[in-house]
Protein backbone atom coordinates (compact mmCIF):
# COMPACT_ATOMS: atom_id res chain seq x y z
CA UNK A 1 0.00 0.00 0.00
CA UNK A 2 1.36 3.43 -0.92
CA UNK A 3 1.28 6.05 1.77
CA UNK A 4 2.53 9.61 1.87
CA UNK A 5 5.76 10.22 3.68
CA UNK A 6 6.54 13.45 5.41
CA UNK A 7 9.58 15.45 6.34
CA UNK A 8 10.00 17.51 9.50
CA UNK A 9 7.09 19.36 11.09
CA UNK A 10 6.35 22.93 10.06
CA UNK A 11 5.73 25.84 12.45
CA UNK A 12 2.15 24.64 13.11
CA UNK A 13 3.47 21.31 14.38
CA UNK A 14 1.90 19.52 11.39
CA UNK A 15 3.98 17.33 9.10
CA UNK A 16 5.40 19.15 6.11
CA UNK A 17 4.30 17.52 2.84
CA UNK A 18 6.99 15.54 1.09
CA UNK A 19 7.03 16.71 -2.55
CA UNK A 20 9.18 13.80 -3.72
CA UNK A 21 6.83 11.20 -2.23
CA UNK A 22 3.87 13.09 -3.67
CA UNK A 23 5.41 13.10 -7.16
CA UNK A 24 6.26 9.40 -6.91
CA UNK A 25 2.68 8.62 -5.90
CA UNK A 26 1.35 10.61 -8.86
CA UNK A 27 3.59 8.63 -11.23
CA UNK A 28 1.77 5.48 -10.01
CA UNK A 29 -1.62 7.14 -10.61
CA UNK A 30 -0.41 8.28 -14.02
CA UNK A 31 0.27 4.68 -15.06
CA UNK A 32 -3.45 3.99 -14.53
CA UNK A 33 -4.66 7.20 -16.19
CA UNK A 34 -2.78 6.43 -19.39
CA UNK A 35 -3.99 2.83 -19.53
CA UNK A 36 -6.58 2.11 -22.22
CA UNK A 37 -9.36 1.83 -19.62
CA UNK A 38 -8.92 5.53 -18.78
CA UNK A 39 -7.48 7.17 -21.87
CA UNK A 40 -10.09 5.63 -24.22
CA UNK A 41 -12.67 7.93 -22.62
CA UNK A 42 -10.25 10.85 -22.36
CA UNK A 43 -9.05 11.24 -25.99
CA UNK A 44 -7.51 14.34 -27.54
CA UNK A 45 -10.27 14.59 -30.15
CA UNK A 46 -14.03 14.16 -30.11
CA UNK A 47 -14.11 10.45 -30.96
CA UNK A 48 -13.74 7.91 -28.16
CA UNK A 49 -11.03 5.32 -28.42
CA UNK A 50 -11.57 1.61 -27.94
CA UNK A 51 -9.70 -1.62 -27.39
CA UNK A 52 -6.47 -2.32 -25.59
CA UNK A 53 -4.66 -0.62 -28.49
CA UNK A 54 -6.76 2.58 -28.12
CA UNK A 55 -7.87 2.79 -31.74
CA UNK A 56 -10.52 5.29 -32.81
CA UNK A 57 -14.04 3.98 -32.18
CA UNK A 58 -14.93 2.05 -35.34
CA UNK A 59 -18.57 3.15 -35.47
CA UNK A 60 -17.45 6.77 -36.07
CA UNK A 61 -18.99 7.87 -32.78
CA UNK A 62 -18.52 11.53 -31.76
CA UNK A 63 -18.60 13.16 -28.32
CA UNK A 64 -21.64 15.40 -28.85
CA UNK A 65 -22.66 18.48 -26.89
CA UNK A 66 -23.23 16.58 -23.63
CA UNK A 67 -20.60 13.85 -24.01
CA UNK A 68 -23.27 11.20 -24.72
CA UNK A 69 -22.90 11.12 -28.50
CA UNK A 70 -24.82 12.72 -31.36
CA UNK A 71 -28.23 12.02 -32.91
CA UNK A 72 -28.66 8.31 -33.73
CA UNK A 73 -25.15 7.57 -32.41
CA UNK A 74 -25.87 8.17 -28.73
CA UNK A 75 -23.64 6.09 -26.43
CA UNK A 76 -26.58 4.17 -24.97
CA UNK A 77 -27.56 2.89 -28.43
CA UNK A 78 -24.87 0.21 -27.93
CA UNK A 79 -23.64 0.66 -24.35
CA UNK A 80 -26.27 -0.68 -22.00
CA UNK A 81 -26.39 -0.26 -18.21
CA UNK A 82 -24.10 -3.29 -17.76
CA UNK A 83 -21.37 -5.16 -19.64
CA UNK A 84 -22.75 -7.49 -22.29
CA UNK A 85 -21.48 -11.08 -21.98
CA UNK A 86 -18.74 -12.26 -24.29
CA UNK A 87 -15.27 -11.12 -25.27
CA UNK A 88 -15.08 -7.57 -26.62
CA UNK A 89 -18.85 -7.02 -26.45
CA UNK A 90 -20.00 -3.44 -25.76
CA UNK A 91 -19.17 -2.54 -22.18
CA UNK A 92 -21.83 -0.83 -20.13
CA UNK A 93 -22.74 1.45 -17.29
CA UNK A 94 -25.89 3.57 -16.78
CA UNK A 95 -23.76 6.75 -17.08
CA UNK A 96 -21.70 5.67 -20.13
CA UNK A 97 -20.29 8.78 -21.80
CA UNK A 98 -17.23 10.84 -22.52
CA UNK A 99 -16.57 14.00 -20.55
CA UNK A 100 -18.56 16.93 -21.99
CA UNK A 101 -16.71 19.11 -24.53
CA UNK A 102 -16.24 21.93 -22.02
CA UNK A 103 -13.96 19.79 -19.87
CA UNK A 104 -12.64 16.92 -21.98
CA UNK A 105 -9.89 16.04 -19.52
CA UNK A 106 -7.54 14.79 -22.24
CA UNK A 107 -5.19 12.05 -21.00
CA UNK A 108 -3.83 10.86 -24.35
CA UNK A 109 -0.39 12.22 -25.13
CA UNK A 110 0.11 14.01 -21.81
CA UNK A 111 3.30 13.62 -19.82
CA UNK A 112 2.97 12.85 -16.12
CA UNK A 113 3.72 16.46 -15.21
CA UNK A 114 1.32 17.92 -17.79
CA UNK A 115 -1.50 15.59 -16.77
CA UNK A 116 -0.89 16.32 -13.09
CA UNK A 117 -1.09 20.08 -13.67
CA UNK A 118 -4.21 19.63 -15.79
CA UNK A 119 -5.94 17.58 -13.08
CA UNK A 120 -5.23 20.28 -10.51
CA UNK A 121 -6.57 23.11 -12.71
CA UNK A 122 -10.31 23.65 -12.11
CA UNK A 123 -10.53 25.43 -15.49
CA UNK A 124 -9.50 22.17 -17.16
CA UNK A 125 -11.06 19.58 -14.85
CA UNK A 126 -14.71 20.62 -14.83
CA UNK A 127 -14.37 22.84 -11.75
CA UNK A 128 -13.45 19.98 -9.44
CA UNK A 129 -11.38 20.31 -6.29
CA UNK A 130 -8.58 17.83 -5.61
CA UNK A 131 -10.86 16.02 -3.15
CA UNK A 132 -13.62 15.81 -5.77
CA UNK A 133 -11.11 14.30 -8.20
CA UNK A 134 -10.15 11.76 -5.55
CA UNK A 135 -13.82 10.90 -5.00
CA UNK A 136 -14.30 10.55 -8.78
CA UNK A 137 -11.45 8.03 -9.03
CA UNK A 138 -12.15 6.20 -5.77
CA UNK A 139 -15.96 6.04 -5.80
CA UNK A 140 -17.63 7.00 -9.10
CA UNK A 141 -19.29 3.90 -10.56
CA UNK A 142 -18.53 4.86 -14.18
CA UNK A 143 -14.82 5.22 -13.35
CA UNK A 144 -15.07 1.94 -11.45
CA UNK A 145 -16.02 0.22 -14.70
CA UNK A 146 -12.33 0.50 -15.66
CA UNK A 147 -11.60 -2.25 -13.13
CA UNK A 148 -14.53 -4.37 -14.37
CA UNK A 149 -14.26 -3.85 -18.14
CA UNK A 150 -15.83 -7.08 -19.37
CA UNK A 151 -14.32 -10.06 -21.08
CA UNK A 152 -11.35 -9.58 -23.37
CA UNK A 153 -10.10 -6.25 -21.98
CA UNK A 154 -6.92 -5.62 -20.01
CA UNK A 155 -7.16 -4.18 -16.52
CA UNK A 156 -5.31 -1.04 -15.43
CA UNK A 157 -1.86 -1.72 -13.94
CA UNK A 158 -3.03 -1.07 -10.35
CA UNK A 159 -6.22 -2.14 -8.58
CA UNK A 160 -8.75 0.57 -7.83
CA UNK A 161 -7.83 0.42 -4.15
CA UNK A 162 -4.11 0.85 -4.88
CA UNK A 163 -4.89 3.65 -7.33
CA UNK A 164 -6.93 5.44 -4.66
CA UNK A 165 -4.14 4.85 -2.11
CA UNK A 166 -1.60 6.37 -4.50
CA UNK A 167 -3.88 9.29 -5.24
CA UNK A 168 -4.39 9.90 -1.51
CA UNK A 169 -0.59 9.82 -0.99
CA UNK A 170 -0.20 12.33 -3.85
CA UNK A 171 -2.77 14.66 -2.29
CA UNK A 172 -1.55 14.27 1.29
CA UNK A 173 1.99 14.97 0.13
CA UNK A 174 0.93 18.33 -1.30
CA UNK A 175 -0.32 17.24 -4.77
CA UNK A 176 3.13 17.93 -6.16
CA UNK A 177 3.58 17.36 -9.88
CA UNK A 178 6.46 15.66 -11.65
CA UNK A 179 8.70 18.14 -13.44
CA UNK A 180 8.72 16.52 -16.88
Amino acid sequence: MLTGSFSTANSNGRPKPDANASQAAFVEVYKVLISPRCQNCHPAGDAPLQGDDSHVHIQNVKRGADGHGVAAMRCNACHQDHNLPGAHMPPGNPKWSLPAPGHKMVFVGRSAGALCRQLKDPKQNGGRSIEQLFDHVAHDDLVGWGWNPGDGRALPPLSREKTADAMRAWIDGGASCPTD
